[in-house]
């Protein structure tokens, strides 16, 4: 079983990336592979997944993610090619908040989790999950700039804003209240 594997990125895919380590090239499925960048080293956490007819890489950022992506294949109906992409579109707080606050309709949002699975979910994990507020903070003001730039804005004019947005926010009214400082 692998814990990490940190190495330099070689290709990246629509579905994983591709991490040389020491000449040998880990395919790792990853939640948004464009997140990384060809030719930068990273240290990827990784879950590795052995079936009969299956060994795949998972890989993930952060400790934090790949915590809650364990958490998430133990419930009965979740597999990992569902919890991947939740992982990826949510932040680990609000996965974490939507679960403790029974919050069926955020769980929704995400690509094949139906009614069914989401109630799944809250039964098996709910007040099961903490997060440490030091790197989760740090998570969300990353995914914030990533929004903002990704909806055209320069990292000039989000460096000048973000300080002034409450990290302790969701991160949907960090992304309003950021838009209404850029509009200023």
């Amino acid at each position: 079983m692998y814990n990490y594997i940190k190495g330099k990125i070689i290709e990246i895919t629509s579905n994983y990336v591709v991490l040389d380590n020491n000449g040998v090239g880990y395919q790792i499925y990853t939640g948004n592979p464009f997140e990384f960048q060809e030719g930068e080293e990273y240290t990827i956490y990784v879950y590795q997944k052995i079936a009969e007819d299956d060994n795949s890489l998972y890989g993930f950022k952060t400790k934090e993610q790949k915590e809650l992506f364990l958490k998430l294949i133990d419930v009965k109906g979740l597999g990992p090619k569902m919890a991947l992409p939740m992982i990826a579109l949510g932040s680990v707080s609000g996965i974490i908040d939507a679960i403790d606050r029974e919050n069926i309709l955020y769980l929704k949002k995400f690509p094949k989790i139906g009614d069914k699975v989401a109630r799944q979910i809250i039964l098996d994990l709910k007040g099961k999950l903490y997060v440490e507020s030091t790197n989760e903070s740090e998570d969300t003001t990353n995914e914030l700039i990533e929004v903002l730039e990704s909806l055209g804005y320069k990292k000039v004019d989000i460096k000048r804003v973000i300080s002034q947005v409450d990290p302790s926010e969701s991160l949907e009214l960090q992304v309003k209240s950021a838009l209404k400082l850029m509009l200023k």
